[in-house]
């Protein structure tokens, strides 16, 4: 079971005095976890419904962020505490290919990384909305885990203003910064074997992070059951998909986000090319059943249009019959080398979370 802990809010985020912490490491059973109601507060003034903020027991900074931590090859001891099943954030910094996996996130949520030329990316999970997204970060020096829950998603809170930023909405929506946006960078999530078959080069967040943490083990019990209800129940469920199935997400206009369950694409076939037009664009989604990955791109290289097939095995383009490997980059015949442009803002989830941030959210697959 998850260990949960009932603190006083004797520090919370500034301006929130009045109100007890949650992280996303509660109690999703609800048995001995935290009041389903916060206490009133007019400390800070937000966007969004306080009465969709919940209270609990994990304060400010708690649940520990990390930044930038040690980086080792794959094949490193340190990565010792990973499965090939395991799954990770995968992504590019500054010419780098670099592993983020859930394992460390199950502990911390946040690592903030800066880079070489003086910008700053966040690579965030929250495991009671199973959202993985990267950021950048923009004038933002550190997000840290507020341990507050916005419809059981994760609120960042910035070292800077102390704004609170939930993950899902990808901005704040307290505090000085309520409005700002934050630039999504593109990013898979995939098995660990899967990445490291796309990018055998890359680096990967060392076990050793400083804290004392067993990251082979999952704090969440059965919560990833696919029909295990979130923490809290949210204001409108969406009962189309099973409540915990993983979807990636494709926002849109109002209506026309898309999502790409993955029971539905692994039901369509090991690998799937899938076409679609989300908010006036075409998109393309590839879904790999190995590597249990779903990847949005766009289906165009210099301006030619291109239509996607999964023949003998392989993904290719009608138009010049070249291959193209999973993360849109072509790796045989007249476009070997060209790579497709991500979705940047397409992000996996669990289904009941991105329905209930993207209402009305259109399904893949549904007649």
């Amino acid at each position: 079971m998850i260990r949960s802990r009932r603190v006083a809010a004797s520090r919370g985020a500034a301006g929130l005095s009045g109100l007890i912490l949650l992280g996303c490491s509660a109690d999703p059973t609800g048995s001995g976890g935290p009041s389903t109601r916060p206490p009133p507060s007019n400390q800070i003034q937000c966007s969004i419904p306080l009465d969709q903020i919940f209270s609990g027991g994990v304060d400010r900074g708690q649940i520990p962020d990390l930044t930038n931590p040690l980086m080792v090859d794959a094949g490193h001891p340190d990565t010792g505490y990973l499965a090939d099943s395991d799954r990770v954030i995968g992504l590019r910094l500054q010419g780098d290919w670099i592993a983020v996996p859930h394992n460390i996130l199950w502990a911390h949520e946040i690592i903030n990384f800066t880079m070489g030329s003086g910008g700053r990316v966040a690579v965030t999970y929250c495991p009671l909305t199973g959202s993985s997204l990267a950021f950048d970060m923009g004038s933002v020096s550190r997000f840290i885990v507020s341990g507050l829950l916005f419809n059981n998603n994760l609120m960042m809170v910035d070292g800077d203003t102390e704004s609170l930023w939930p993950q899902m909405s990808r901005g704040a929506r307290c505090g000085p910064r309520d409005g700002q946006s934050l630039l999504v960078l593109p990013s898979i999530e995939i098995t660990w074997a899967g990445w490291k078959e796309l990018h055998p080069d890359t680096r990967v967040v060392s076990g050793v992070t400083g804290f004392t943490r067993d990251y082979t083990d999952y704090p969440y019990d059965l919560y990833e059951d696919p029909n295990a209800p979130p923490l809290y129940e949210v204001p409108e469920p969406d009962r189309r998909r099973q409540v915990k199935e993983r979807v990636l997400g494709v926002p849109g206009g109002s209506g026309s986000s898309m999502a790409f369950p993955f029971f539905a694409l692994a039901n369509a076939g090991d690998l799937v090319a899938a076409h679609e037009t989300i908010d006036g664009r075409s998109a393309l989604v590839l879904w790999d059943s190995q590597a249990a990955s779903a990847v949005a791109l766009r289906p165009e290289v210099d301006g030619q249009a291109l239509t996607f097939e999964v023949q003998d095995g392989e993904f290719r383009d009608l138009e010049t019959n070249s291959t193209w490997r999973l993360d849109g980059l072509a790796v045989s015949g007249p476009l070997a080398g060209s790579a497709l442009e991500p979705i940047s803002d397409a992000f996996v989830s669990f289904w009941f979370a991105w329905s209930t941030f993207e209402p009305g959210t259109r399904i893949w697959g549904d007649s």
